[in-house]
């Protein structure tokens, strides 16, 4: 992860404000917030400006992703050149479904709040349509995960990290 924020920053520094590269770091899959943040923390953002924008970051794919996702996968599982792709990101999510397909909300606010590999909230919310969880159910535990993730995010950039780099 740490790579990935690495090469963003270095791609849209000097081309665009810090802002909105911590932004754009947040709407990314597998970055997400907690990627956001730690750059935040190194880019010297204000701290109450970058959770605001971070959090904005990581909620805004959430709804398209619970919405469309699934519609846009059965479209491209039609074609040659898609299909594999597809299957393997569905394959991939649904090794991880049993915290959410058991515990429902409170598996998703979990598993998207959590910061570990491979959780968060595209995969999270990705799952979530794969199993067929009602957008009314969806939607509100993946903000309280990305609430949660906030926190110990802060905690781990602002308050450990931030003191270990500045």
């Amino acid at each position: 992860m740490e790579t990935l924020m690495t090469w963003v920053i270095d791609l849209l520094s000097g081309k665009t404000s810090k802002e909105l590269i911590i932004f754009v770091i947040s709407l990314l899959p597998i970055l997400e917030l907690r990627g956001g943040l730690l750059a935040a923390s190194v880019l010297n953002v204000e701290y109450m400006r970058a959770l605001i924008i971070c959090v904005i970051g990581n909620i805004l794919p959430v709804p398209f992703i619970l919405l469309l996702i699934t519609p846009v996968f059965d479209r491209l599982k039609k074609t040659k050149v898609f299909r594999p792709f597809v299957e393997k990101l569905e394959n991939r999510a649904m090794s991880k479904k049993d915290q959410i397909e058991k515990y429902q909300f409170w598996g998703l606010a979990l598993f998207v709040g959590i910061p570990l590999p491979g959780t968060g909230a595209w995969t999270g919310c990705l799952i979530a349509a794969l199993l067929g969880m009602k957008f009314r159910k969806a939607f509100p535990a993946a903000l309280l995960g990305i609430a949660l993730a906030a926190v110990i995010m802060s905690v781990v950039s602002y308050g450990v990290l931030g003191a270990i780099l500045h």
